[in-house]
Protein backbone atom coordinates (compact mmCIF):
# COMPACT_ATOMS: atom_id res chain seq x y z
CA UNK A 1 0.00 0.00 0.00
CA UNK A 2 1.52 3.34 -0.75
CA UNK A 3 -0.17 6.37 1.42
CA UNK A 4 0.93 9.81 0.59
CA UNK A 5 2.12 11.95 2.87
CA UNK A 6 1.08 15.42 2.99
CA UNK A 7 3.04 16.24 6.50
CA UNK A 8 5.76 14.05 5.39
CA UNK A 9 8.85 16.24 7.59
CA UNK A 10 6.75 15.42 10.83
CA UNK A 11 5.68 11.96 10.05
CA UNK A 12 8.66 10.35 8.64
CA UNK A 13 10.83 11.91 11.26
CA UNK A 14 8.52 10.38 13.98
CA UNK A 15 9.32 6.78 12.45
CA UNK A 16 12.29 7.45 12.52
CA UNK A 17 14.45 5.83 15.52
CA UNK A 18 16.57 8.58 17.98
CA UNK A 19 19.68 9.67 16.31
CA UNK A 20 18.95 9.11 12.79
CA UNK A 21 18.90 11.40 10.50
CA UNK A 22 15.89 11.35 7.87
CA UNK A 23 16.46 12.94 4.39
CA UNK A 24 12.97 14.17 3.41
CA UNK A 25 11.84 15.49 0.28
CA UNK A 26 8.79 17.01 -1.41
CA UNK A 27 8.22 14.19 -3.71
CA UNK A 28 8.88 11.28 -1.04
CA UNK A 29 6.53 8.59 -0.62
CA UNK A 30 6.07 6.02 2.41
CA UNK A 31 5.42 2.21 1.06
CA UNK A 32 4.19 -0.18 4.08
CA UNK A 33 5.21 -3.48 3.59
CA UNK A 34 6.16 -6.91 5.27
CA UNK A 35 9.12 -9.53 5.86
CA UNK A 36 8.40 -12.65 6.21
CA UNK A 37 10.47 -15.00 7.00
CA UNK A 38 10.43 -18.32 7.29
CA UNK A 39 12.33 -19.66 10.14
CA UNK A 40 11.45 -23.34 10.28
CA UNK A 41 14.51 -24.84 8.02
CA UNK A 42 17.43 -23.35 6.31
CA UNK A 43 17.25 -23.29 2.12
CA UNK A 44 20.56 -23.19 1.59
CA UNK A 45 24.21 -23.16 3.73
CA UNK A 46 26.86 -20.69 2.58
CA UNK A 47 30.59 -21.49 3.63
CA UNK A 48 31.16 -19.91 7.10
CA UNK A 49 33.41 -17.23 4.97
CA UNK A 50 31.22 -16.54 2.06
CA UNK A 51 32.93 -13.13 1.25
CA UNK A 52 35.95 -13.67 -0.79
CA UNK A 53 37.56 -10.91 -3.48
CA UNK A 54 40.53 -11.27 -6.07
CA UNK A 55 43.84 -10.22 -6.38
CA UNK A 56 45.26 -10.15 -10.50
CA UNK A 57 47.71 -9.45 -12.12
CA UNK A 58 47.73 -6.86 -14.46
CA UNK A 59 50.78 -4.51 -14.56
CA UNK A 60 50.10 -0.81 -14.40
CA UNK A 61 50.54 -0.41 -18.36
CA UNK A 62 47.40 -1.82 -18.94
CA UNK A 63 45.07 0.65 -20.33
CA UNK A 64 41.71 -0.08 -22.32
CA UNK A 65 38.66 1.90 -22.58
CA UNK A 66 40.16 5.54 -22.59
CA UNK A 67 41.54 4.84 -19.19
CA UNK A 68 44.51 3.07 -17.31
CA UNK A 69 42.70 1.57 -14.08
CA UNK A 70 45.22 -0.85 -12.39
CA UNK A 71 48.51 0.44 -10.86
CA UNK A 72 50.28 -1.05 -8.85
CA UNK A 73 47.15 -3.43 -7.92
CA UNK A 74 48.37 -6.64 -9.62
CA UNK A 75 49.97 -9.56 -7.18
CA UNK A 76 53.45 -8.69 -8.74
CA UNK A 77 53.53 -4.90 -7.22
CA UNK A 78 50.98 -4.78 -4.53
CA UNK A 79 52.89 -2.73 -1.80
CA UNK A 80 52.46 -5.08 1.26
CA UNK A 81 53.80 -2.88 3.71
CA UNK A 82 50.94 -0.43 3.44
CA UNK A 83 48.90 -0.61 6.67
CA UNK A 84 45.96 0.19 4.85
CA UNK A 85 46.07 -2.61 2.86
CA UNK A 86 47.20 -4.88 5.91
CA UNK A 87 44.01 -3.40 8.11
CA UNK A 88 41.22 -3.77 5.41
CA UNK A 89 42.21 -7.64 4.98
CA UNK A 90 42.68 -8.33 8.40
CA UNK A 91 39.69 -6.60 9.48
CA UNK A 92 37.83 -9.94 8.44
CA UNK A 93 40.14 -12.53 9.46
CA UNK A 94 39.68 -14.43 7.79
CA UNK A 95 39.58 -12.52 4.22
CA UNK A 96 38.84 -15.12 1.56
CA UNK A 97 40.85 -14.06 -1.47
CA UNK A 98 41.15 -15.58 -4.90
CA UNK A 99 44.69 -15.29 -6.49
CA UNK A 100 44.13 -15.28 -10.31
CA UNK A 101 42.66 -14.08 -13.87
CA UNK A 102 43.39 -13.70 -17.47
CA UNK A 103 47.15 -13.28 -16.86
CA UNK A 104 47.20 -16.41 -14.79
CA UNK A 105 47.93 -18.41 -17.60
CA UNK A 106 50.16 -16.45 -18.95
CA UNK A 107 52.27 -16.61 -15.79
CA UNK A 108 55.41 -19.06 -15.23
CA UNK A 109 56.76 -20.08 -11.63
CA UNK A 110 60.24 -19.52 -10.82
CA UNK A 111 61.42 -22.58 -8.77
CA UNK A 112 65.15 -21.54 -9.16
CA UNK A 113 66.32 -18.63 -7.51
CA UNK A 114 69.05 -18.25 -10.13
CA UNK A 115 66.63 -18.43 -12.81
CA UNK A 116 65.68 -14.86 -14.58
CA UNK A 117 62.23 -13.86 -13.71
CA UNK A 118 60.60 -11.32 -16.11
CA UNK A 119 57.81 -9.23 -15.77
CA UNK A 120 54.75 -8.93 -18.17
CA UNK A 121 55.38 -6.83 -21.20
CA UNK A 122 52.45 -5.48 -23.14
CA UNK A 123 52.63 -6.79 -26.78
CA UNK A 124 49.69 -6.98 -29.06
CA UNK A 125 51.37 -10.12 -30.85
CA UNK A 126 51.27 -12.09 -28.19
CA UNK A 127 48.39 -13.81 -26.67
CA UNK A 128 46.43 -11.78 -23.87
CA UNK A 129 47.82 -8.70 -25.52
CA UNK A 130 51.17 -9.67 -23.12
CA UNK A 131 54.33 -11.66 -22.81
CA UNK A 132 54.73 -14.05 -20.57
CA UNK A 133 55.79 -13.51 -16.94
CA UNK A 134 57.03 -14.39 -14.02
CA UNK A 135 56.17 -15.03 -10.39
CA UNK A 136 59.67 -14.86 -8.31
CA UNK A 137 59.73 -17.12 -5.27
CA UNK A 138 61.06 -14.36 -3.16
CA UNK A 139 57.79 -12.64 -3.96
CA UNK A 140 55.78 -15.65 -2.98
CA UNK A 141 57.89 -15.72 -0.14
CA UNK A 142 56.67 -12.00 0.81
CA UNK A 143 53.01 -12.43 -0.37
CA UNK A 144 52.66 -15.65 1.66
CA UNK A 145 54.20 -13.62 4.86
CA UNK A 146 51.11 -11.56 4.57
CA UNK A 147 48.37 -13.72 3.91
CA UNK A 148 49.65 -15.33 7.16
CA UNK A 149 49.79 -12.11 9.46
CA UNK A 150 46.48 -10.74 7.84
CA UNK A 151 44.97 -14.20 8.72
CA UNK A 152 43.55 -14.72 5.10
CA UNK A 153 42.71 -17.76 3.46
CA UNK A 154 43.81 -17.75 -0.64
CA UNK A 155 43.38 -19.54 -3.62
CA UNK A 156 45.93 -19.68 -6.10
CA UNK A 157 44.83 -20.11 -9.83
CA UNK A 158 47.30 -21.91 -11.99
CA UNK A 159 48.75 -21.53 -15.66
CA UNK A 160 46.23 -24.01 -17.22
CA UNK A 161 47.58 -23.60 -21.36
CA UNK A 162 51.36 -25.08 -20.21
CA UNK A 163 51.96 -27.17 -22.76
CA UNK A 164 48.69 -26.19 -25.22
CA UNK A 165 48.85 -25.47 -28.73
CA UNK A 166 46.51 -22.12 -29.82
CA UNK A 167 44.96 -22.69 -32.96
CA UNK A 168 42.14 -20.67 -34.96
CA UNK A 169 39.10 -22.17 -34.58
CA UNK A 170 35.52 -22.08 -33.94
CA UNK A 171 32.84 -23.15 -31.41
CA UNK A 172 29.64 -22.65 -30.35
CA UNK A 173 30.48 -21.55 -27.43
CA UNK A 174 31.98 -18.01 -27.83
CA UNK A 175 30.81 -14.86 -29.00
CA UNK A 176 30.07 -15.06 -32.59
CA UNK A 177 31.07 -18.26 -32.61
CA UNK A 178 34.42 -17.94 -33.38
CA UNK A 179 37.74 -17.78 -30.92
CA UNK A 180 40.98 -19.11 -30.51
CA UNK A 181 40.99 -23.06 -29.48
CA UNK A 182 44.06 -24.59 -27.24
CA UNK A 183 44.74 -27.65 -27.73
CA UNK A 184 46.81 -30.45 -26.15
CA UNK A 185 47.01 -32.01 -22.36
CA UNK A 186 48.40 -29.55 -19.80
CA UNK A 187 51.99 -29.48 -18.94
CA UNK A 188 52.20 -29.61 -15.47
CA UNK A 189 55.83 -29.63 -15.00
CA UNK A 190 56.61 -26.12 -13.64
CA UNK A 191 53.54 -26.14 -11.29
CA UNK A 192 54.75 -29.10 -9.88
CA UNK A 193 57.60 -27.49 -8.99
CA UNK A 194 56.04 -24.78 -8.00
CA UNK A 195 53.29 -26.38 -5.40
CA UNK A 196 56.23 -28.67 -3.94
CA UNK A 197 58.37 -25.24 -3.20
CA UNK A 198 55.29 -23.74 -1.39
CA UNK A 199 54.69 -27.22 0.68
CA UNK A 200 57.36 -27.77 1.31
CA UNK A 201 58.06 -23.79 3.12
CA UNK A 202 54.48 -24.91 4.58
CA UNK A 203 52.37 -22.40 3.23
CA UNK A 204 48.58 -22.76 3.63
CA UNK A 205 46.70 -22.65 0.11
CA UNK A 206 43.19 -23.10 0.60
CA UNK A 207 42.82 -24.63 -2.97
CA UNK A 208 44.67 -24.60 -6.31
CA UNK A 209 42.79 -23.44 -9.49
CA UNK A 210 43.07 -24.30 -12.92
CA UNK A 211 42.84 -21.89 -15.74
CA UNK A 212 40.86 -18.60 -16.04
CA UNK A 213 37.71 -17.94 -18.40
CA UNK A 214 39.18 -20.64 -21.20
CA UNK A 215 35.67 -22.63 -20.84
CA UNK A 216 31.94 -22.06 -20.87
CA UNK A 217 31.39 -19.10 -22.78
CA UNK A 218 35.10 -18.78 -24.43
CA UNK A 219 36.22 -15.13 -24.63
CA UNK A 220 39.32 -14.87 -26.04
CA UNK A 221 40.82 -18.54 -25.75
CA UNK A 222 38.73 -22.13 -25.49
CA UNK A 223 39.38 -25.37 -24.07
CA UNK A 224 36.85 -28.35 -24.84
CA UNK A 225 35.07 -29.84 -21.68
CA UNK A 226 36.66 -33.10 -22.34
CA UNK A 227 40.29 -32.21 -22.11
CA UNK A 228 39.27 -29.61 -19.74
CA UNK A 229 38.12 -32.36 -17.41
CA UNK A 230 41.13 -34.35 -18.21
CA UNK A 231 43.13 -31.91 -17.01
CA UNK A 232 41.64 -31.29 -13.87
CA UNK A 233 42.10 -34.90 -13.14
CA UNK A 234 45.94 -34.66 -13.79
CA UNK A 235 45.46 -31.48 -11.27
CA UNK A 236 43.94 -33.65 -8.56
CA UNK A 237 46.43 -36.35 -8.73
CA UNK A 238 49.45 -34.29 -8.10
CA UNK A 239 47.61 -32.72 -5.66
CA UNK A 240 47.09 -35.49 -3.71
CA UNK A 241 50.42 -37.29 -4.78
CA UNK A 242 52.47 -34.16 -3.31
CA UNK A 243 50.33 -33.85 0.25
CA UNK A 244 50.02 -37.10 0.62
CA UNK A 245 51.67 -36.86 3.66
CA UNK A 246 49.43 -34.05 5.11
CA UNK A 247 46.25 -34.27 7.17
CA UNK A 248 44.74 -31.84 4.80
CA UNK A 249 45.30 -30.97 1.23
CA UNK A 250 44.31 -28.25 -0.56
CA UNK A 251 40.84 -28.57 -2.97
CA UNK A 252 40.73 -28.40 -6.60
CA UNK A 253 38.82 -25.77 -8.11
CA UNK A 254 37.73 -24.94 -11.70
CA UNK A 255 37.04 -23.38 -14.26
CA UNK A 256 36.30 -19.76 -13.31
CA UNK A 257 34.03 -19.41 -16.39
CA UNK A 258 31.06 -17.53 -17.46
CA UNK A 259 28.44 -20.21 -16.96
CA UNK A 260 27.67 -21.89 -20.67
CA UNK A 261 24.48 -24.82 -19.43
CA UNK A 262 25.99 -27.86 -21.95
CA UNK A 263 29.95 -26.97 -21.63
CA UNK A 264 29.66 -27.20 -17.46
CA UNK A 265 27.49 -30.41 -17.52
CA UNK A 266 29.67 -32.13 -19.98
CA UNK A 267 32.61 -30.89 -17.86
CA UNK A 268 31.26 -31.89 -14.29
CA UNK A 269 30.11 -35.35 -15.75
CA UNK A 270 33.53 -36.06 -16.99
CA UNK A 271 35.78 -34.44 -13.79
CA UNK A 272 33.84 -36.72 -11.13
CA UNK A 273 35.67 -37.13 -8.23
CA UNK A 274 38.37 -34.71 -9.09
CA UNK A 275 36.69 -31.87 -8.78
CA UNK A 276 35.72 -30.12 -5.15
CA UNK A 277 34.46 -26.51 -6.58
CA UNK A 278 33.31 -25.02 -9.65
CA UNK A 279 33.33 -22.06 -10.26
CA UNK A 280 31.58 -19.21 -12.36
CA UNK A 281 31.60 -16.13 -13.29
CA UNK A 282 29.06 -13.18 -13.13
CA UNK A 283 28.27 -9.77 -14.73
CA UNK A 284 24.69 -9.21 -14.95
CA UNK A 285 25.12 -5.29 -15.05
CA UNK A 286 26.92 -5.41 -18.44
CA UNK A 287 29.48 -3.05 -19.94
CA UNK A 288 31.24 -0.45 -17.38
CA UNK A 289 31.05 1.60 -19.89
CA UNK A 290 27.32 1.65 -20.77
CA UNK A 291 25.82 5.23 -20.17
CA UNK A 292 22.83 4.00 -18.45
CA UNK A 293 24.89 1.54 -15.94
CA UNK A 294 23.28 3.50 -12.86
CA UNK A 295 19.91 3.12 -13.76
CA UNK A 296 20.47 -0.94 -14.70
CA UNK A 297 22.15 -1.18 -10.75
CA UNK A 298 18.65 -0.02 -9.49
CA UNK A 299 16.35 -1.81 -11.86
CA UNK A 300 14.84 -5.18 -10.11
CA UNK A 301 14.89 -6.59 -13.11
CA UNK A 302 18.16 -6.13 -13.99
CA UNK A 303 19.45 -7.45 -10.81
CA UNK A 304 17.27 -10.33 -11.15
CA UNK A 305 19.30 -11.63 -14.20
CA UNK A 306 22.25 -12.97 -11.86
CA UNK A 307 19.66 -15.66 -10.75
CA UNK A 308 19.30 -17.61 -14.25
CA UNK A 309 23.49 -18.65 -13.73
CA UNK A 310 22.93 -19.23 -9.83
CA UNK A 311 19.96 -21.14 -10.67
CA UNK A 312 21.40 -23.39 -13.76
CA UNK A 313 24.33 -24.08 -11.65
CA UNK A 314 22.87 -25.43 -8.33
CA UNK A 315 20.39 -27.48 -10.45
CA UNK A 316 23.72 -28.74 -12.97
CA UNK A 317 24.97 -29.69 -9.30
CA UNK A 318 21.91 -31.61 -7.90
CA UNK A 319 21.27 -33.30 -11.31
CA UNK A 320 24.82 -34.41 -12.32
CA UNK A 321 25.46 -35.80 -8.60
CA UNK A 322 28.84 -34.01 -8.37
CA UNK A 323 30.27 -33.71 -4.65
CA UNK A 324 31.64 -30.77 -6.05
CA UNK A 325 30.03 -27.02 -4.12
CA UNK A 326 29.32 -23.69 -6.43
CA UNK A 327 31.24 -20.80 -5.88
CA UNK A 328 31.07 -17.21 -7.61
CA UNK A 329 35.18 -16.85 -8.34
CA UNK A 330 34.73 -13.42 -9.93
CA UNK A 331 32.18 -11.07 -10.09
CA UNK A 332 32.23 -6.95 -10.44
CA UNK A 333 28.96 -6.01 -12.09
CA UNK A 334 29.73 -4.47 -14.55
CA UNK A 335 32.90 -5.99 -17.05
CA UNK A 336 36.11 -4.22 -18.55
CA UNK A 337 36.99 -2.46 -15.42
CA UNK A 338 33.81 -1.36 -14.06
CA UNK A 339 33.79 2.03 -14.28
CA UNK A 340 35.28 5.41 -12.49
CA UNK A 341 32.58 7.18 -10.65
CA UNK A 342 30.18 4.51 -10.86
CA UNK A 343 31.46 0.93 -9.52
CA UNK A 344 33.61 2.76 -6.62
CA UNK A 345 31.41 4.71 -5.53
CA UNK A 346 27.68 4.07 -3.14
CA UNK A 347 25.50 2.84 -6.08
CA UNK A 348 27.64 -0.50 -6.85
CA UNK A 349 26.01 -1.56 -2.81
CA UNK A 350 22.24 -1.96 -3.92
CA UNK A 351 24.13 -4.64 -6.39
CA UNK A 352 26.89 -6.36 -4.40
CA UNK A 353 24.49 -6.71 -1.14
CA UNK A 354 21.39 -7.99 -3.84
CA UNK A 355 23.64 -10.70 -5.44
CA UNK A 356 25.26 -11.54 -2.30
CA UNK A 357 21.81 -12.27 -1.04
CA UNK A 358 21.05 -13.88 -3.89
CA UNK A 359 23.40 -16.20 -4.60
CA UNK A 360 23.24 -17.05 -0.62
CA UNK A 361 19.75 -18.41 -1.47
CA UNK A 362 21.03 -20.89 -4.44
CA UNK A 363 23.08 -22.18 -2.34
CA UNK A 364 26.37 -20.20 -3.36
CA UNK A 365 29.36 -20.87 -1.13
CA UNK A 366 31.64 -18.49 -1.54
CA UNK A 367 31.31 -15.04 -3.33
CA UNK A 368 34.61 -13.70 -4.44
CA UNK A 369 34.44 -9.81 -5.45
CA UNK A 370 36.50 -8.57 -8.44
CA UNK A 371 38.65 -6.50 -7.22
CA UNK A 372 40.25 -6.43 -3.44
CA UNK A 373 42.00 -3.37 -5.09
CA UNK A 374 42.82 -2.70 -8.97
CA UNK A 375 40.03 -1.41 -11.80
CA UNK A 376 36.91 0.96 -10.81
CA UNK A 377 35.27 -1.77 -9.10
CA UNK A 378 37.51 -2.66 -6.28
CA UNK A 379 36.88 -2.81 -2.41
CA UNK A 380 39.82 -0.91 -1.75
CA UNK A 381 40.69 2.35 -3.78
CA UNK A 382 43.42 1.24 -6.34
CA UNK A 383 45.77 4.38 -5.50
CA UNK A 384 45.27 4.72 -1.58
CA UNK A 385 43.81 1.36 -0.79
CA UNK A 386 41.21 3.33 1.36
CA UNK A 387 37.61 1.75 1.61
CA UNK A 388 35.06 2.34 -1.14
CA UNK A 389 31.94 1.82 0.12
CA UNK A 390 31.22 -1.73 -0.92
CA UNK A 391 34.05 -2.41 1.68
CA UNK A 392 32.22 -1.85 4.32
CA UNK A 393 28.73 -3.38 2.69
CA UNK A 394 31.69 -6.81 2.75
CA UNK A 395 32.63 -6.24 6.35
CA UNK A 396 29.22 -5.91 7.47
CA UNK A 397 28.04 -9.07 5.13
CA UNK A 398 30.82 -11.08 6.82
CA UNK A 399 29.98 -9.67 10.57
CA UNK A 400 26.61 -9.97 10.54
CA UNK A 401 25.14 -12.87 8.41
CA UNK A 402 25.51 -16.17 9.51
CA UNK A 403 25.77 -19.39 6.77
CA UNK A 404 22.49 -20.52 7.30
CA UNK A 405 20.16 -19.07 4.61
CA UNK A 406 16.33 -18.35 5.53
CA UNK A 407 13.47 -18.58 2.78
CA UNK A 408 12.43 -14.39 2.75
CA UNK A 409 10.56 -12.39 0.86
CA UNK A 410 9.08 -8.62 1.16
CA UNK A 411 5.55 -7.68 0.04
CA UNK A 412 4.58 -3.77 -0.72
CA UNK A 413 7.10 -2.95 -3.51
CA UNK A 414 9.53 -4.28 -5.95
CA UNK A 415 12.02 -1.97 -5.21
CA UNK A 416 12.72 -3.61 -1.93
CA UNK A 417 15.02 -5.98 -1.85
CA UNK A 418 15.09 -8.34 1.34
CA UNK A 419 17.10 -11.30 2.15
CA UNK A 420 17.59 -12.87 5.86
CA UNK A 421 20.36 -15.34 7.18
CA UNK A 422 20.76 -16.60 11.06
CA UNK A 423 23.11 -14.50 12.79
CA UNK A 424 26.97 -15.17 12.53
CA UNK A 425 27.44 -14.21 15.95
CA UNK A 426 25.93 -15.20 19.20
CA UNK A 427 22.46 -15.87 17.75
CA UNK A 428 19.17 -14.72 16.24
CA UNK A 429 18.21 -13.50 12.89
CA UNK A 430 19.79 -11.00 10.71
CA UNK A 431 17.21 -9.28 7.84
CA UNK A 432 18.82 -7.31 5.42
CA UNK A 433 16.70 -4.70 3.38
CA UNK A 434 17.93 -3.00 0.44
CA UNK A 435 15.79 0.44 -1.02
CA UNK A 436 16.12 0.78 -4.61
CA UNK A 437 13.99 3.67 -4.85
CA UNK A 438 15.25 7.46 -4.50
CA UNK A 439 11.71 8.52 -3.57
CA UNK A 440 10.45 6.45 -1.55
CA UNK A 441 10.59 5.60 2.16
CA UNK A 442 9.89 1.89 3.00
CA UNK A 443 7.92 1.13 6.66
CA UNK A 444 9.18 -2.67 6.18
CA UNK A 445 7.02 -5.11 8.78
CA UNK A 446 9.50 -8.30 10.36
CA UNK A 447 6.81 -11.12 10.18
CA UNK A 448 8.84 -14.15 11.94
CA UNK A 449 7.11 -17.46 11.54
CA UNK A 450 7.84 -20.75 11.46
CA UNK A 451 5.84 -23.40 10.06
CA UNK A 452 2.09 -22.78 10.64
CA UNK A 453 2.68 -21.76 14.16
CA UNK A 454 2.29 -18.09 14.01
CA UNK A 455 4.37 -14.86 14.53
CA UNK A 456 7.21 -15.15 16.57
CA UNK A 457 8.07 -11.94 18.75
CA UNK A 458 10.86 -9.93 19.88
CA UNK A 459 10.87 -6.63 21.75
CA UNK A 460 14.35 -5.18 20.66
CA UNK A 461 16.81 -5.04 17.36
CA UNK A 462 19.94 -3.65 16.34
CA UNK A 463 19.87 -1.71 12.96
CA UNK A 464 22.87 -0.87 10.87
CA UNK A 465 21.96 1.94 8.32
CA UNK A 466 24.07 2.51 5.29
CA UNK A 467 23.55 5.99 3.29
CA UNK A 468 25.85 7.92 0.91
CA UNK A 469 27.24 11.43 2.47
CA UNK A 470 24.64 14.09 1.43
CA UNK A 471 22.34 11.70 -0.02
CA UNK A 472 24.81 11.51 -3.38
CA UNK A 473 24.13 7.77 -4.41
CA UNK A 474 27.91 8.24 -6.29
CA UNK A 475 29.37 9.44 -3.39
CA UNK A 476 32.47 7.65 -2.27
CA UNK A 477 31.55 8.18 1.34
CA UNK A 478 29.27 6.21 3.33
CA UNK A 479 27.37 6.85 6.48
CA UNK A 480 26.69 4.46 9.50
CA UNK A 481 23.41 5.17 10.80
CA UNK A 482 24.02 8.93 9.70
CA UNK A 483 28.25 9.10 10.86
CA UNK A 484 30.74 8.69 8.32
CA UNK A 485 33.10 5.68 8.15
CA UNK A 486 36.58 6.77 8.02
CA UNK A 487 39.70 5.44 8.23
CA UNK A 488 41.80 7.55 10.60
CA UNK A 489 45.49 8.40 9.91
CA UNK A 490 47.02 5.72 11.34
CA UNK A 491 44.84 3.43 8.48
CA UNK A 492 42.64 1.50 11.67
CA UNK A 493 39.03 0.29 10.72
CA UNK A 494 36.54 2.37 12.34
CA UNK A 495 34.07 0.95 14.78
CA UNK A 496 31.10 -0.01 13.29
CA UNK A 497 28.17 0.38 16.07
CA UNK A 498 24.56 -0.33 15.67
CA UNK A 499 21.63 1.47 16.91
CA UNK A 500 19.19 0.01 19.42
CA UNK A 501 15.75 -0.05 18.76
CA UNK A 502 13.31 -1.34 21.40
CA UNK A 503 9.90 -2.98 20.70
CA UNK A 504 8.45 -4.57 17.38
CA UNK A 505 7.55 -1.45 14.85
CA UNK A 506 8.25 -1.10 11.20
CA UNK A 507 11.92 -0.92 9.96
CA UNK A 508 12.10 2.29 9.02
CA UNK A 509 14.47 2.11 5.66
CA UNK A 510 14.98 5.78 3.75
CA UNK A 511 15.54 6.27 0.02
CA UNK A 512 17.91 4.92 -1.31
CA UNK A 513 19.38 3.02 1.22
CA UNK A 514 20.34 -0.56 2.72
CA UNK A 515 19.67 -1.51 6.20
CA UNK A 516 20.77 -5.10 8.40
CA UNK A 517 18.76 -5.91 11.17
CA UNK A 518 19.62 -7.63 13.76
CA UNK A 519 17.46 -9.52 16.20
CA UNK A 520 19.10 -11.44 18.42
CA UNK A 521 16.57 -12.42 21.58
CA UNK A 522 15.21 -15.61 20.19
CA UNK A 523 15.73 -18.29 17.75
CA UNK A 524 14.53 -20.10 14.69
CA UNK A 525 14.61 -23.84 14.63
CA UNK A 526 16.80 -23.80 11.12
CA UNK A 527 19.60 -22.07 13.14
CA UNK A 528 22.33 -23.67 15.15
CA UNK A 529 21.92 -21.98 18.43
CA UNK A 530 18.16 -23.86 18.61
CA UNK A 531 19.77 -26.69 19.56
CA UNK A 532 18.57 -29.04 16.71
CA UNK A 533 21.39 -30.71 14.11
CA UNK A 534 21.34 -28.28 11.89
CA UNK A 535 24.53 -28.83 9.45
Amino acid sequence: MVLQKGLLCVLVCVLCFSGFICDVKGEERVVEGVVRIDGSRPIAVTDENFICATVEFWPPEKCDFGSCAWGNSSLLNLDLNNSVLFNAVKAFSPLRIRLGGILQDRLIYQTDRTEECKPFVYNTSQLFNYTLGCLSLDRWDELNSFFTRSRAIFTFGLNALNGKTVEEGNTSFGPANATLVAKGSWDYSNAESFIRYTVNKGYDVFAWALGNELGGIAIDLFVDADQYARDTIALCRLVREIYRAKIRAPQVMAPDDLLEPDWFQKYLEKSQGSLNIISQHIYNLGAGSDPDLINRILDPTVLDIAAIPLRILQNLLNETGTSAVGWIGESGGAYNNGRDGVTNTFVLSFWYLDILGMAATYDTKVFCRQTLVGGYYGLLDTATFLPNPDYFSALLWHRLMGKHVLRTRFEGSSKIRAYAHCAKNPHGVVVLLINLDGNTTAEAKLSLFENDDGERLFDSRKEYHLTPLEGNIQSKTVLLNGKPLIFDSSGAIPIMKPVEVFGSGPVNVSPHSIVFVHISNFTFKACPSFGVGVP
